[in-house]
């Protein structure tokens, strides 16, 4: 495959999608993953958590063995806090497990589900904040993602303030449908069903690289109902997505690359297209990407489908 320049779905980004010749899809230049350490002192443990900030919300253990089985707490560290009103917003972290060596492709299907469901219990909560315009559940796993802590977490951060791209995109895809009468995001499902992009479907969910990949092996979970947040998943829906998430995990796991995943949600746009983005950091930013906003992608999307489906 010749190098070739894609666009976005509905946004003015730009990708060129340019494969290494004579490389297998997952033979990618790549910093070792990290094996989990024994933990020390560590402050999501539950011998330290107390002092790791106020807790917000705790779901009971099914094991007796176990002294819970998620835990979220206000970040002891935020960007954004309540009491600001420069910066203002909520910032929670979501302790996934009390485990401290096992991650989220290591939980159970009924563990996975109860995350997904504090996620959409919590995001309820921060809605009712008439403040707040944007959430984000995002998640940082390995140094090379952002994570500080090896403990398995994930996070919520909600501002009042709208990043700039999000409303672009908003606003685009509402002039898409103003001009086409149905959602962007519906037309792209029926589109990627039947490309060599797909990677799963079910009733509920379909997985897909995206046309215009700008991450190596980033990879899209999206229910193929229209909702717009997490909060409208049925059970259904929740099975469906924490059983792709773990099979997705694992396989990013084995490329020995760290990963981020994240749900947005803008609060006064109802008509959005859920979708869970998971982006594994195999890129490498250099002076193209930072100088021009061009990315290149030496994995094609095509390619990474097909490494997930084997």
């Amino acid at each position: 495959m010749k190098p070739e320049i894609r666009k976005d779905y509905i946004q003015e980004k730009y990708v060129i999608i340019a494969p290494k010749r004579g490389r297998r899809p997952h033979d990618v230049e790549r910093p070792e993953r990290i094996k989990p350490q024994p933990k020390r002192a560590c402050i999501f443990c539950a011998g330290q958590i107390t002092k790791a900030g106020k807790s917000v919300l705790t779901v009971k253990a099914n094991k007796k063995s176990e002294p819970w089985a998620i835990k979220v707490i206000k970040n002891k560290f935020p960007a954004v806090s309540i009491d600001n009103h420069k910066a203002y917003g909520h910032q929670e972290v979501v302790i996934e497990t009390p485990d401290h060596i096992k991650e989220i492709e290591d939980l159970s299907l009924s563990q996975i589900i109860a995350l997904l469901k504090v996620y959409a219990e919590r995001t309820k909560a921060i809605s009712r904040d008439k403040k707040v315009e944007y959430i984000l559940i995002f998640k940082n796993n390995g140094g090379t993602a952002g994570a500080s802590l090896q403990h398995a977490h994930s996070q919520i951060f909600a501002t009042q303030f709208l990043p700039p791209h999000l409303k672009d995109k908003s606003q685009k895809s509402q002039a898409y449908k103003l001009e086409h009468g149905h959602c962007v995001y519906c037309d792209v499902i029926k589109k990627e069903r039947k490309s060599p992009r797909l990677v799963f479907e079910d009733k509920n969910i379909i997985v897909f690289c995206p046309w215009a990949s700008m991450h190596n092996y980033e990879i899209w979970i999206m229910p193929k109902r229209h909702l717009d947040n997490i909060t409208l998943l049925t059970f259904g829906e929740q099975k469906s997505l924490a059983s792709a998430l773990k099979k997705i995990l694992k396989k990013i796991n084995r490329l020995d690359l760290h990963y981020n995943y994240y749900f947005h949600q803008v609060i006064n746009d109802k008509d959005q297209h859920l979708y869970l983005k998971i982006t594994p950091r195999g890129s490498v930013w250099a002076g193209v990407e930072i100088g021009s906003g061009l990315i290149i992608n030496p994995i094609a999307p095509e390619a990474a489908a097909k490494y997930y489906r084997t």
